[in-house]
């Protein structure tokens, strides 16, 4: 963040939120059963608290596998890896090149966030030698058949919703704050999304998501944070389900490197077509 996104939760790939348990809390996070009576301005604050806590992590990157569940339970799994570089003005970049089966083999996705409108995001298919920018009226769409949309894809920048506090509760254990975030784009597939903050890092541990006519259409479930850097926290595993569909995807993390040393160029549209 400074991050999802997407967390600032960064995006689907990043799932961090937190910096270490030695921060200092703002005063309202201390203050047991206070009376909140601006729940927008509470519900910003804790999302705000989440972004600046994974600020400054440069740039990292990760493995990944991804399992496609039908509603019968039929397993498809696939091999990427994913590069992101933190902008210090403006949204993450990041690029995620698959690598197996060999259906996808060399196809490659490239998303330029930004804290206001639309992000920029590109997809190079080797079958058509060719890259196709994704127009703002498709980022609601499956990213490569999955349950995840492209808009999930994306840093979830602060700019990018507006905010409520809605309450605390236990999640898996964990003391929560529960905030709904408003997408501000218009062309975003969701009415709304309810995100369960934890108390003691900031990180997400549950997302909801509600299609434009406010109804449940997925969760996304974080688990087994690992924390790198004495700093930042990221999940291992990540579960999403369509609630509508019944299908879901799971993404696995793993060999999370830090300061790679990438640069801009490393994240242009030209640059697709050469991700190996």
């Amino acid at each position: 963040m400074k991050s999802i996104g997407l967390w600032k939760q960064r995006g689907w790939f990043a799932t961090v939120i937190g910096l270490s348990a030695l921060m200092v809390a703002p005063a309202w996070a201390n203050a047991a059963n206070n009376d909140v009576t601006d729940t927008k301005a509470r519900g910003l604050e804790i999302a705000t608290e989440a972004e600046q806590r994974d600020s400054g992590f440069g740039d990292y990157r990760v493995e990944l596998k991804m399992t496609l569940r039908n509603k019968h339970k039929q397993e498809t799994n696939r091999r990427m890896r994913n590069t992101t570089k933190e902008q210090a003005n403006d949204g993450d970049k990041t690029l995620i090149v698959f690598d197996n089966p060999r259906d996808v083999k060399g196809t490659a996705f490239l998303s330029h966030t930004h804290k206001v409108g639309s992000d920029d995001q590109w997809l190079f298919l080797p079958a058509l030698k060719r890259v196709k920018r994704i127009s703002s009226s498709n980022k609601s769409g499956p990213f490569m058949g999955s349950e995840f949309a492209f808009e999930d894809i994306s840093s979830q920048e602060i700019e990018k919703y507006t905010y409520n506090y809605v309450r605390d509760e236990i999640f898996d254990g964990r003391d929560c704050y529960v905030v709904e975030r408003f997408p501000t784009n218009p062309k975003s597939g969701y009415h709304r999304q309810v995100v369960w903050y934890d108390k003691a890092e900031f990180r997400i541990s549950k997302v909801d998501f509600y299609d434009r006519k406010n109804e449940l259409l997925k969760t996304l479930i974080y688990n087994n944070y690992n924390q790198y850097l004495g700093k930042y926290w990221r999940a291992n595993l990540m579960d999403m389900v369509n609630h509508q569909t019944g299908k879901s995807t799971s993404l696995v993390f793993s060999g999370y490197q830090f300061a790679i040393g990438t640069t801009d160029m490393d994240f242009t549209s030209n640059r697709l077509k050469r991700a190996r």
